[in-house]
């Protein structure tokens, strides 16, 4: 494709006037406009995000909000629309601000503000607040209460995360230790409804329960022994009529025997276990019995020796066999006793597992609550000095390297790049306007465009005819070296 550069640059020099009027009329419109825009002022106020004036490795702040967060939470909080109208109102930032709507206000503080934030690895935090107004004193007021809104709401925001940190710990500290008391008392009443079968005392029982039987067998041995003791006697009086003198005179009497084996026993347990120790009160009740039964055997031999009315030998049996069923008495006493009780210690082992299984689950209850109970110590010690820390202002905060002053000289408009954009505006209009007669104009004018709109050669063209009357017109657009009209051809 062959574009005719002659034939574009006689129509550039025949459109060139009208293009001149667009760049005109931009440029015009640019000046008029940069004269008329009002001199603005603006001020700026510097921040500075200071670290912890107590380091961390010694007490750790509950407020570990990121610097830059932090200043990002500060910035949407203090351009919130609340914010932004009242400062309007109060520093009388627009002359006509009783007509404007409250978005209108809105809109144009956000507008007149500028927050820049700057921080980087191993840089200090930065954030600088800037506003451009009419008024010089206007733009120094509205900056400096957004310093004083930006430090409030920074003390603020610390010290009621600290504050709530704080409340939250006390609460948990509150609930778990009224867990634990509850927990205690569900142990200490499980212990007191299973006093005989808790498994810190089964081996004292299983050792209760192996002498008991080994004392019934005992028992059940003197019982069958003194039963045929009695029968003898009996046999023996009856066949001769008399009682051996010095049978049961040489010896003790078991009652005795058995006295003396259980206060040696007595007298062990008291060595090993305490006063009020189980073991201790039955064998010291086994004791008592025993002493009582062989008082009473001894009264009973000398209130018979004592009778006149019966015959020595007749007196003689009667006491011996007074003494024997009393020890047989004892002896049948005895083993139920001991049957009841090694009875008891059987259910109470048998009870002590389950017992045991469910006073395991209870104290590992109580010691994970013991555990949390104690974590939540740690953490309220650890937030209230968190919270004592940002009440002085110990911890991160910030602070003013740099207030607003009420600036001299005013900052804006740009007018030399407002007259720049109209020139440039104007410009684009005549452009567009050569392109756009371009676009609309579908006319051959030249071998060229005939070439290219049907993808012939032609042989030789003809020029355009006037008329008589318009020659003097054709005349003149030669002497322009204007084109044709449309429809005609030039020649090559």
């Amino acid at each position: 494709m062959t574009i005719d550069l002659p034939l574009y640059w006689r129509l550039f020099l025949r459109r060139l006037p009208v293009m001149l009027i667009f760049i005109i009329c931009g440029t015009a419109a640019g000046v008029v406009a940069a004269l008329r825009m009002p001199e603005t002022y603006s001020t700026s106020a510097r921040l500075l995000v200071e670290a912890p004036q107590i380091p961390d490795s010694m007490v750790s702040s509950m407020v570990q909000t990121d610097a830059v967060e932090q200043l990002d939470i500060i910035e949407q909080r203090l351009m919130t629309r609340a914010n932004m109208i009242d400062i309007a109102n109060r520093f009388k930032v627009f002359p006509n601000i009783r007509q404007m709507e409250p978005d209108e206000v809105v809109a144009a503080m956000r507008s007149g503000t500028r927050i820049r934030r700057s921080a980087g690895r191993n840089q200090a935090t930065l954030m600088t607040i800037s506003f451009s107004s009419e008024y010089p004193q206007v733009a120094a007021n509205v900056v400096n209460e957004y310093v004083t809104l930006v430090l409030q709401t920074n003390a603020e925001f610390r010290k009621s995360r600290a504050e709530n940190t704080l409340q939250f710990f006390e609460q948990e500290v509150e609930r778990l230790g009224q867990e634990l008391d509850r927990q205690s008392s569900a142990i200490a009443s499980f212990k007191s409804q299973n006093a005989e079968a808790l498994p810190d005392d089964q081996s004292y029982r299983m050792g209760r329960q192996n002498l008991l039987q080994e004392r019934l067998g005992g028992l059940m041995r003197d019982l069958k022994a003194g039963q045929s003791q009695r029968a003898d006697v009996v046999r023996i009086f009856e066949a001769t009529g008399r009682v051996k003198q010095g049978a049961f005179a040489e010896r003790r009497t078991p009652e005795e025997e058995r006295l003396n084996a259980a206060r040696a026993e007595l007298d062990n347990a008291k060595a090993i276990y305490s006063e009020t120790s189980p073991r201790v009160i039955s064998l010291q009740a086994v004791v008592d019995r025993l002493e009582q039964v062989v008082t009473e055997q001894k009264e009973d031999g000398t209130a018979a020796a004592e009778a006149g009315d019966v015959s020595p030998e007749q007196a003689m049996l009667d006491a011996t066999l007074s003494e024997m069923d009393s020890r047989l008495t004892t002896l049948q006493e005895e083993i139920d006793t001991t049957n009841s009780e090694i009875d008891k210690l059987q259910g109470a082992i048998a009870k002590s597992a389950a017992n045991g299984i469910q006073l395991a689950s209870l104290e590992r209850d109580y010691e994970i609550i013991q555990t949390r109970y104690n974590a939540a110590v740690s953490n309220l010690n650890q937030a209230r000095m968190s919270e004592r820390i940002e009440t002085t202002s110990k911890g991160q905060r910030i602070s003013v390297i740099e207030n607003a002053s009420v600036p001299q000289l005013p900052s804006g408009p740009g007018r030399t790049k407002v007259m720049a954009l109209g020139a440039a505006a104007g410009l684009g209009l005549a452009g567009a306007y050569f392109v756009l007669l371009e676009l609309l104009n579908r006319t051959i004018r030249s071998p060229a465009e005939l070439s290219n709109r049907f993808d012939i050669t032609p042989i030789t063209t003809i020029p355009y005819m006037k008329p008589p009357k318009e020659r003097g017109s054709r005349l003149r657009r030669r002497n322009r070296k204007e084109p044709p009209p449309s429809g005609s051809i030039m020649p090559g």
